[in-house]
C-alpha cells in the first residue's frame, strides 16, 4: 500500500539519491540525468508524494532547445513547414536542433529524446515511426507535438493537420459539378492517416453526386512524380479510360501530365487532372494545376504554438488541430469533352 503522506527524505531513502536531486525532479529543474529522473518520478508515483505547485501561481518554462525531426528531403513541400517552425522558434527564443534527410528515417531518434542533453521538447514531422513509438515517447514524460501524423495517434498525443477530408472532398465535387462521373484516384499508401481521410472525401463528393467509386479506378503509390505517372499510366491504359484523375498531391499530379501527354491526350480537353498541396510546382505546370492548398506554413507555426503552451505548462484543451484547406482552380480542369 502506498502511504498517505510521503517525503522527500522519504523518496531518497527509496531511491538512493539526495534529497536536493529529488527536489530539483520534483520542481522540474535541469541538471538530472534522465535515469534519476525516471527513477525519482516512478518512486513518487509508487509512495504518493505529490510534486509541489508552482510557487506564485505561475509555472515555471521548460528549458532548452526544440529538436524537430523531418527525415525527409526538404523540398518545397517539407522546407515550408520546417521554416516556418525555425522562424517561429526564433520568435520565441528557442534554438532549434534539427533531424532531417531519408537517412534519418533509419535512426533510432525517438528513442533517445529525454530532458537531457538541452533539449526541452519535439515537433515530429509525419513521423514514420509506429503509434506505439509515439506512445512510449509521451510515457518517459517528453513534451513533444506531431505535425501531419502518418497513423491515427491517442487522443492525448499533441497534433497538427490539414483538413485532408474536406480537401479531398472540395476537390472531387469540383470535377463531379463539372460533369465527370468516371473519375480516376492516384492515392497515397494505403497505411496514412492522409490517404484514408483523402478517398473518404472523394468517396462523400461521389456519393454527393450519385456516383458510385470503382476500385478499378484507384491506385494506391508513394507520392512522388514518378510513381504518379506510373499509376496514372496504368488507368488511362484501361478499355474505358477515366476523363479526369485526382491526385495525392501536385507531384503526383505533374506525372499523370507527364503520362498523359504521351498518349497524345490533352489537358483538360480531353482530361481533367487535379492536385494536393498547391506548392510551387503547381504553378509551373501547363496548363496550370488545379489544386488543393494546405496551409504548410500555418500548420509550422500552430506546431510551434501548441509545443510552447506545452512547455509554458499551460493547459491545452485542443490537443488535435485541423486546419482548413482551400479548392484553387486553375485550368488543368473542365468538362468532359
Amino acid at each position: 500500500m502506498p502511504r498517505a503522506r510521503a517525503t522527500v527524505r522519504d523518496i531518497a531513502a527509496e531511491t538512493g539519491v539526495s534529497i536536493a536531486t529529488v527536489s530539483r525532479v520534483l520542481n522540474q529543474a535541469g541538471n538530472v540525468a534522465p535515469q534519476t529522473r525516471e527513477l525519482v518520478e516512478q518512486a513518487v508515483e509508487r509512495l504518493g508524494l505529490r510534486a509541489p505547485g508552482p510557487r506564485g501561481g505561475q509555472p515555471k518554462p521548460v528549458a532548452g532547445a526544440v529538436y524537430v525531426r523531418c527525415p525527409y528531403v526538404l523540398t518545397d513541400y517539407f522546407g515550408l513547414i520546417v521554416s516556418s517552425i525555425a522562424e517561429t522558434l526564433e520568435r520565441h527564443g528557442r534554438q532549434l536542433v534539427l533531424n532531417a534527410g531519408e537517412a534519418a528515417q533509419h535512426t533510432q531518434a525517438l528513442a533517445r529524446l529525454t530532458g537531457g542533453h538541452g533539449l526541452a521538447g519535439a515537433i515530429l514531422i509525419l513521423p514514420p515511426e509506429p503509434s506505439d513509438e509515439l506512445v512510449q515517447l509521451q510515457a518517459r514524460r517528453f513534451p513533444f507535438v506531431v505535425v501531419d501524423p502518418r497513423t491515427t495517434l491517442p487522443r492525448d498525443i499533441p497534433s497538427v493537420s490539414a483538413a485532408h477530408f474536406a480537401g479531398a472532398r472540395q476537390v472531387t465535387a469540383h470535377l463531379v459539378e463539372l460533369g465527370h462521373t468516371r473519375l480516376g484516384v492516384i492515392a497515397g499508401p494505403r497505411e496514412w492517416l492522409a490517404s484514408d481521410a483523402r478517398m473518404g472525401g472523394h468517396a462523400a463528393a461521389c456519393a454527393d453526386g450519385g456516383i458510385l467509386p470503382d476500385a478499378e479506378l484507384v491506385r494506391y503509390v508513394e507520392p512522388t512524380t514518378e510513381q504518379g505517372y506510373r499509376a496514372a499510366g496504368q488507368l488511362l491504359d484501361l478499355p474505358n479510360r477515366p476523363t479526369a484523375l485526382v491526385a495525392f498531391n501536385d507531384k503526383a499530379a505533374v506525372g499523370a501530365m507527364q503520362a498523359a501527354a504521351e498518349r497524345g491526350l490533352r489537358i483538360p480537353t480531353d482530361l481533367s487532372i487535379a492536385g494536393f498541396d498547391d506548392i510551387d510546382l503547381s504553378r509551373a505546370t501547363s496548363p496550370l494545376l488545379t489544386t488543393v492548398r494546405q496551409p504548410l506554413q500555418e500548420m509550422g507555426r500552430m506546431a510551434v504554438s501548441l509545443l510552447t503552451r506545452l512547455l509554458d505548462r499551460h493547459e491545452v484543451e485542443a490537443l488535435h488541430v485541423e486546419l482548413a484547406t482551400e479548392l484553387i482552380i486553375r485550368t488543368s480542369t473542365a468538362p468532359p469533352n
